[in-house]
């Protein structure tokens, strides 16, 4: 063992066991995606010293960081993957159509959806982003994949992780047995296991949405966060912290790590609007990484891990974190009525019993 730590090699051995029929394509996968995280991680970290967005920025231009290093990024997260004949297919959260590997490389039984740097465009100013990566067992492996192979609800995920490229960076991962989180330890190169087995409180008094759209929110969002800011004087009886990165890989590591509740939802007046998450690349497996970590991850209206894709850049309403916060605010959409209301901003309007 690594440092009197178990390495992500180790730990995928020792979960291999627990299945007798396993081939080790799907760990031989995963070391892959970690592998393109580590080197995701030393672009992210030379920031403007790497130099990538020299030959593509006019003086100036501050946004050519970020979208030198997101398609960079996607360059890696495709290199490092796509041999070995694990894969049959991929996606990513800016395609149309998957992407299809290369003539010379053996179909395998895996689809990967991965979003290689979410988060990119605050890199600029030194906000922590992430990669997010999503494992699915192919209709027909060894044969290239249909787009309608991709569209499967959530709880079809074989395998679920993010990386996030913070002051350190971390893979949180799970394979359907607990969600547990590895440090990239900078000296030996390892990914090593640093938190095994995390579990999310059930409760909390932390909450993360983007404020500045309350105006678009579903009522039920509206209550729910005008009840947390009244604090003490409202019907939670308590104070809340409302946090917002814009990172949502920054978000569900907090709440990973300390409890909260993330809520980025359907935007009521305008149901496309940009703002909302993917379902297949962002929404299904955060959703896997939390139910694991016993957290609960809804649209409002429905479980995301049983909601069926429709699209490959489908959209939804993402609400995770603290199982009791969760559940409240579904209970809130199952009770309000769907018409809207005038409510001010961060005004508190007592149209819930206290429960």
């Amino acid at each position: 063992m690594l440092t009197g730590r178990l390495s992500l090699e180790e730990f995928l051995i020792e979960e291999r066991k627990r299945h007798s029929q396993a081939t080790g394509d799907l760990n031989s996968l995963i070391l892959s995606a970690a592998r393109a995280s580590k080197v995701i991680s030393k672009q992210v970290a030379a920031g403007q010293l790497s130099g990538i967005a020299d030959n593509i920025a006019e003086s100036g231009v501050q946004s050519a960081q970020p979208a030198a290093l997101y398609a960079l990024s996607r360059d890696i997260f495709i290199r490092m993957v796509q041999s070995g004949g694990r894969l049959a297919g991929m996606a990513t959260e800016v395609s149309q159509e998957p992407l299809r590997l290369p003539d010379t490389e053996e179909r395998g039984k895996y689809l990967l959806l991965f979003n290689p740097l979410e988060g990119a465009a605050n890199l600029d100013i030194n906000v922590p982003a992430g990669s997010i990566f999503s494992v699915l067992r192919a209709k027909n492996p060894g044969q290239d994949p249909s787009p309608e192979d991709f569209l499967r609800p959530g709880h079809e995920q074989v395998c679920a992780g993010y990386a996030v490229y913070g002051p350190s960076t971390m893979l949180v991962l799970t394979v359907g047995n607990g969600t547990h989180g590895f440090t990239l330890d900078p000296v030996l190169g390892e990914f090593v296991l640093t938190h095994p087995e995390l579990r999310i409180a059930v409760d909390t008094a932390e909450f993360a949405i983007n404020a500045s759209n309350h105006r678009f929110w579903e009522p039920a969002v509206k209550l729910y966060v005008d009840e947390c800011v009244a604090g003490e004087t409202g019907p939670r009886d308590k104070d809340f912290t409302m946090r917002w990165t814009a990172s949502v890989v920054a978000d569900a590591h907090r709440i990973l790590m300390r409890g909260g509740v993330f809520l980025n939802p359907r935007d009521a007046q305008h149901p496309r609007k940009k703002s909302m998450s993917r379902l297949l690349f962002e929404a299904n497996p955060l959703a896997f990484i939390v139910e694991q970590a016993g957290g609960g991850a809804s649209t409002g209206h429905t479980n995301i891990l049983d909601l069926p894709p429709k699209s490959l850049q489908q959209r939804v309403g993402l609400i995770f974190g603290s199982a009791n916060e969760v559940k409240r605010i579904a209970d809130y959409h199952d009770e309000q009525p769907a018409e809207d209301f005038d409510a001010p901003l961060f005004g508190f309007r007592g149209l819930f019993r206290n429960a």
